[in-house]
């Protein structure tokens, strides 16, 4: 095994709607990328806060004479965070696992891949992985990376 990346990082609500980007070197004995991701929380366990949060979203984007904001809030529920991965090589994207998942265990090979991401020889060279922040709902939301060479567990 060849730790490439690990990274524990915590980020605050600010950041929502933004990209992080970390770059790290494959060799050209690589024959397995691993990478391991995973955030919390998942949701938002605050009900009065959750309803604040629905009810501004649908003013913003619905009828404000809409009874939903009486009554209907509560099928939104529950509110959650959600980052994405995206993984490109040296000649560019290798694919996007957009998932719902706060933990997820992804690994590229020749023949076979995580879903969303495309099989083939992880060539050498530096490599890419993009963490989308497509929404935070909670004060901070801690997230762990962690990219290795191999095909032994970390």
């Amino acid at each position: 095994m060849n730790l490439l990346l690990e990274v524990e990082e915590k980020l605050a609500i600010a950041q929502t709607q933004t990209h992080i980007t970390y770059s790290f070197a494959v060799s050209d004995l690589c024959r397995k990328l691993n990478i391991d991701f995973s955030y919390a929380p998942k949701t938002l366990d605050n009900e009065t806060l959750s309803k604040e949060i629905v009810g501004l979203s649908l003013l913003k984007y619905s009828d404000s004479n809409d009874p939903i904001l009486e009554d209907g809030w509560k099928r939104y529920l529950p509110l959650k965070n959600l980052i994405t991965v995206s993984v490109d090589d040296p000649n560019g994207f290798r694919g996007a696992c957009h998932r719902q998942d706060a933990e997820q265990h992804l690994f590229l090979a020749a023949d076979s891949a995580s879903p969303g991401l495309m099989p083939g020889l992880p060539i050498q060279g530096n490599w890419t992985i993009t963490l989308s922040i497509h929404a935070l709902v909670t004060a901070t939301c801690s997230f762990k990376l962690r990219v290795w060479e191999g095909d032994e567990a970390l």
